[in-house]
């Protein structure tokens, strides 16, 4: 049975305007789904009884004709190929919104993300959604976008007291959702409002998150204090089994199984980016694992003590703890820096940070710091290492006289 295709437009989605989105509607076994042509029509030219264009815009039908016809190529192609014609097969897996307004598509966005077991960046989603609303640029359609609303919600981030390193964050998230929506054909742009949109012009050169290789040294071998907080030492032994495993973050630390130590390596798969990753197992990092061995652990346990298997099974459950339990350690690592007399407030990420620059100061190429990192771009290790190179910089300029 081959897959149905009509024009379609709904009653509820008229705009104040009185105009209305024209859908595909592809119908096979029942089950129907809905592809918006991004095309807006007046309403007066829609009979919404026959779904089709009133007599007086049949000019309407060439324009659905023209929406169609890559639809119907492609059925021809599977036909020949003797392909399973299928909902999925021809639209693809991901159910297309029917709503083309912002907060629709983004509450779409938010659904598949925390399906995916993403919740951070569910939850990052949700945030910027909200101040959307407040900026009053939710209920529009992404077509009707001006680069005036990009403003107007710079004014709005401003004025909740956003910094402009969060202001370029919430603007690349949203021309990345903006992006997603036109690939997936949900609207048609006449004109990109971000292409005049400079949003690089609030990024600021970020503080110092590194320390020196002799900070390292330091911490090791600092007497542990007497606290009555269980995360004081495991703190510290995260920060340098972060260190020294590549950069590994807190988040990656946490997943690692003893599944994944095989031939003097670590293997594992960044949560973030998805990326294969492995690095060698140094006896400092042995030392820290064997620290929290337990006799009775098998493959399936997680090496540190944050995660229960047996307790920690669905991402919610997993998100939460590990939110809570990385409170503790970067709150543990900041009395450490204290101890230290350091002017760098320590976090998990500023050993990630560490092992980057320490690898740039000793000449090991950015290229390579980049793959050990698991970035897929070198722009975003430049990011890190961008903030240490005045005093080399300083220091080489000594040579001009």
């Amino acid at each position: 049975m081959s897959i149905k295709i009509n024009a379609f437009c709904r009653k509820d989605r008229i705009a104040t305007d009185q105009t209305t989105i024209l859908y595909l509607r592809f119908t096979i076994h029942r089950k129907s789904r809905y592809v918006s042509t991004g095309i807006r029509i007046p309403v007066a030219q829609w009979n919404f009884e026959s779904q089709s264009p009133q007599p007086s815009a049949q000019h309407l039908l060439y324009q659905i004709y023209e929406q169609m016809e890559p639809y119907q190529k492609q059925i021809r192609r599977m036909e020949a190929l003797d392909m399973a014609i299928t909902l999925e097969t021809l639209l693809g897996k991901e159910k297309k919104p029917i709503s083309c307004t912002i907060a629709d598509y983004w509450e779409h966005i938010i659904e598949q993300t925390e399906r995916e077991g993403r919740l951070s960046s569910a939850s990052r989603y949700k945030v910027i959604l909200s101040q959307l609303k407040q900026a009053h640029l939710s209920h529009l359609r992404f077509e009707e976008l001006t680069l005036d609303h990009l403003h107007q919600f710079e004014q709005i981030l401003r004025k909740l007291g956003n910094k402009p390193n969060s202001i370029v964050t919430k603007m690349s998230v949203f021309k990345a959702i903006y992006n997603r929506a036109l690939s997936n054909r949900v609207f048609i742009c006449s004109e990109n409002p971000f292409v005049r949109y400079n949003i690089g012009k609030f990024r600021e050169i970020p503080q110092k998150r590194a320390v020196h290789k002799e900070d390292i040294l330091r911490l090791m071998e600092a007497p542990m204090p007497q606290t009555l907080s269980l995360y004081t030492e495991l703190s510290r032994d995260l920060f340098l089994f972060s260190y020294f495993s590549a950069g590994i973050n807190f988040k990656d630390i946490a997943m690692l199984r003893y599944s994944d130590i095989r031939d003097g390596r670590i293997y594992y798969c960044r949560k973030k980016t998805g990326k294969k990753m492995n690095c060698r197992l140094i006896p400092q990092t042995q030392a820290i694992i064997d620290k929290y061995a337990q006799p009775d652990r098998t493959n399936d346990d997680y090496i540190f003590p944050i995660l229960d298997c047996y307790m920690h099974k669905t991402p919610q459950q997993i998100g939460n703890r590990l939110h809570k339990v990385l409170a503790h350690i970067n709150r543990e690592l900041k009395q450490w820096g204290i101890r230290l007399g350091l002017d760098t407030k320590l976090t998990t990420y500023v050993a990630r940070h560490t092992y980057a620059t320490v690898l740039k100061r000793s000449g090991v190429n950015i290229a390579i710091i980049s793959e050990s990192l698991g970035h897929s771009e070198l722009s975003t290790t430049q990011i890190y290492l961008d903030s240490f190179e005045n005093t080399q910089i300083d220091e080489a300029m000594r040579n001009l006289m």
